[in-house]
């Protein structure tokens, strides 16, 4: 009997017990961490195309990963590129655009490096003591964004964004993947209920958004997968739905900031009525609630890519940040409030100093 040596996750058992190819006692062995030589000499009694065909297609890509550390002939058999390429597009469809083939190439393992860059969520929350000290501006961005209804892909693009002009290192960080007038039908219905509805979508629209740095064979997903907000806009009735993720900031030891992927769905006043999805955007913004410029970002980001951890947080974690987020901005926003109002005290009192003063100069 093989003695299997990988450490398996839990839903990728769930798939390999609905194989019929693959017994439930050799799964059992498929969970085992590997130490012993035997076990490789073992394994090389099987076909290679055994493994790539029948075997290591069935796992996902953590469990890959776990598989390749487990030995060094099952690392060997792990970094077949097909396989990270299938897990790959499976899990982002717009993965699949033909202009993404060359970038994904010259990542250093290929679809296997841009996996472990861009699942699970970045997650850059350790301030950071100084500024990166080879900070080059990138050339362009890849945003490869994916939309899903309850785990089903429903839209799919790639956005390239030219970052070396005036313009857009100036200007407030905006990546729009839709035209002013254009909007992207969806299989969403207007409910009778705006409650029920939100907490529908907030439980079944989740979003992927990774930011691919071409010049640096880096990439990052930079949402939180779930909604951490849903409201309508108080003009128009459009639901907005809100995905982010809080980093440190490179500018200062004690700032943040936060990437937030707004999509707008249109307001459907009939009861069943389609909502096309108007606006997909991303934005950085600071702790004081100001929206960072393009050069800003991409230092920040670049940095976050380069040494940010990836984590899976659960809804809640999310939503906690998020909100911890908005508390930290409206502390600010009042203590430059009560600021503000001391420092017109002040002016107050000197302008009345002042005229008092030459009243009494001229009429005393």
């Amino acid at each position: 009997m093989i003695a299997w040596k990988v450490k398996a996750a839990s839903h990728s058992r769930r798939a390999l017990y609905k194989s019929p190819s693959i017994k439930p006692s050799l799964l059992s062995q498929f969970t085992v961490m590997a130490s012993s030589s035997e076990s490789d000499a073992s394994l090389t009694t099987l076909h290679s195309d055994l493994f790539h065909s029948h075997i290591l297609t069935r796992l996902d890509g953590p469990s890959l990963a776990s598989a390749s550390a487990s030995s060094s002939l099952l690392r060997h058999l792990c970094l077949h590129d097909p396989l990270w390429r299938q897990i790959c597009t499976s899990t982002w469809p717009s993965l699949r655009d033909p202009i993404l083939r060359p970038v994904i190439s010259h990542f250093p393992s290929g679809h296997r490096s841009l996996f472990l860059d861009s699942f699970p969520t970045l997650h850059h929350f350790n301030r950071p003591h100084h500024l990166h000290p080879s900070f080059t501006p990138t050339s362009e961005w890849i945003s490869a964004v994916d939309i899903y209804d309850n785990d089903t892909p429903i839209f799919s693009k790639v956005h390239r964004t030219q970052t070396q002009s005036g313009w857009f290192e100036c200007s407030p960080l905006w990546i729009d993947l839709l035209d002013p007038k254009e909007s992207v039908p969806m299989p969403l219905k207007c409910a009778r209920k705006d409650e029920d509805w939100m907490k529908h979508l907030e439980k079944n629209l989740s979003l992927s958004w990774i930011l691919i740095d071409p010049s640096r064979n880096r990439a990052a997903n930079l949402s939180s997968r779930r909604p951490v907000s849903a409201q309508r806009h108080w003009l128009t009735g459009d639901l907005e739905l809100v995905y982010a993720v809080v980093i440190a900031c490179d500018e200062g030891p004690s700032e943040w900031v936060q990437c937030n992927i707004k999509v707008t769905c249109t307001y459907s006043e009939e009861v069943g009525g389609e909502m096309p999805v108007s606006e997909i955007s991303l934005t950085v913004e600071d702790s004081d609630g100001r929206s960072m410029s393009g050069k800003q970002s991409m230092a920040i980001l670049q940095s976050a890519i380069e040494s940010g951890k990836r984590k899976r947080m659960s809804e809640e974690e999310a939503k906690a940040r998020f909100q911890e987020f908005l508390s930290v901005k409206r502390d600010r926003r009042e203590a430059r409030e009560r600021s503000d109002q001391a420092l017109d005290m002040v002016l107050i009192f000197v302008v009345v100093a002042i005229f008092a003063f030459l009243c009494w100069f001229f009429f005393f």
